[in-house]
């Protein structure tokens, strides 16, 4: 018998997250094969009821297990959170706010069965805002041009991954998870399955402006060195442009003795590089920020109460 881990970062969802629980059970339930299943809903310290309500539905159904964190970390530290207590073969990590389409749960475990790493759900339109839209296209680019990742790969909150791919996930300690990263990292038999996203059941997203930012400055800096060498490359262009247009001056001046300087066309320059010369610090600085961070052990995640999980076994 198999058995299926879903891990559920929940945030503001204490109207939803009861209904996609259930449906949990029912599709797999009413599959045909023997599965069994857990639901690891992690609260990620969220400001509404939602964790009294984890607490009612686990107290209900020992296959739930619930952890509460001691402050909101994002959803990347909320998964390695739940994966860190997992103990399936398969491993899905997905939303709680009914928008993964949980009726191709089988279709989306089918390239695991067939020999795939990881499964990804493709939706070929988004039922999204626009603003996270924006975010979405932005957050593809960036994974595209700084992790390499194949153009024709989509990466969304509906995964399905297995228990290998797991356990090497969650050896990263650092206090900068970021899921994409992690996953490119591990391995490269990465595949998606397309499928229809759902509207959300109910309420609206809660992806700031300043989690957006966030998540991408860590996908930026947290697996690449490019944007450092990107900087080297910007730097270099600017010294070329610079003697360039030094020697193009000189000879202006040999032929034409009357040639005024330009105090327009300097401070000209020299806002363009000291804009690129404070970016590149900039670049350099967040680097060097998160190395302080790492090296001063800052967690993940702090765990604050957890129900039906063994501290030894991660189960009940």
């Amino acid at each position: 018998m198999k058995k299926i881990s879903f891990i559920i970062p929940c945030y503001g969802s204490e109207e939803t997250i009861e209904i996609v629980i259930n449906e949990i059970r029912n599709v797999i339930t009413k599959k045909k094969e023997n599965y069994d299943y857990e639901v690891i809903a992690v609260n990620d310290n969220s400001p509404d009821n939602v964790w009294n309500v984890l607490k009612k539905i686990a107290q209900n159904n020992h296959k739930v297990k619930i952890i509460s964190l001691a402050k909101n970390m994002n959803r990347p530290s909320a998964l390695m959170a739940g994966m860190s207590h997992a103990t399936g073969d398969y491993i899905i990590l997905m939303d709680d706010d009914g928008q993964c389409p949980m009726e191709k749960l089988w279709d989306l475990i089918k390239p695991l069965e067939d020999g795939h790493d990881v499964s990804i759900a493709k939706y070929p339109k988004y039922k999204q805002s626009l603003f996270k839209s924006f975010g979405t296209i932005v957050n593809r680019k960036m994974t595209e041009i700084i992790m390499e990742k194949p153009k024709d790969l989509n990466f969304t909150n509906f995964t399905a991954v297995k228990r290998y791919i797991v356990d090497e996930i969650i050896k990263y300690k650092n206090p900068y998870p970021y899921m994409t990263g992690l996953l490119l990292r591990t391995t490269s038999d990465i595949v998606n399955i397309e499928m229809e996203e759902r509207e959300r059941i109910s309420g609206n997203t809660n992806f700031t402006f300043k989690k957006m930012l966030k998540l991408w400055l860590n996908g930026f800096t947290a697996f690449s060195i490019k944007p450092l060498r990107i900087s080297s490359f910007i730097g270099f262009l600017c010294s070329v442009f610079g003697f360039v247009f030094g020697i193009i001056t000189i000879i202006r001046k040999l032929m034409i003795s009357n040639i005024s300087v330009g105090w327009s066309s300097i401070i000209s320059v020299l806002l363009f590089v000291g804009g690129i010369i404070m970016l590149m610090l900039g670049i350099i600085g967040e680097y060097i920020g998160r190395i302080y961070i790492s090296i001063n052990n800052s967690p993940q995640y702090v765990i604050k109460e957890k129900y039906n999980i063994d501290e030894k076994k991660g189960d009940i």
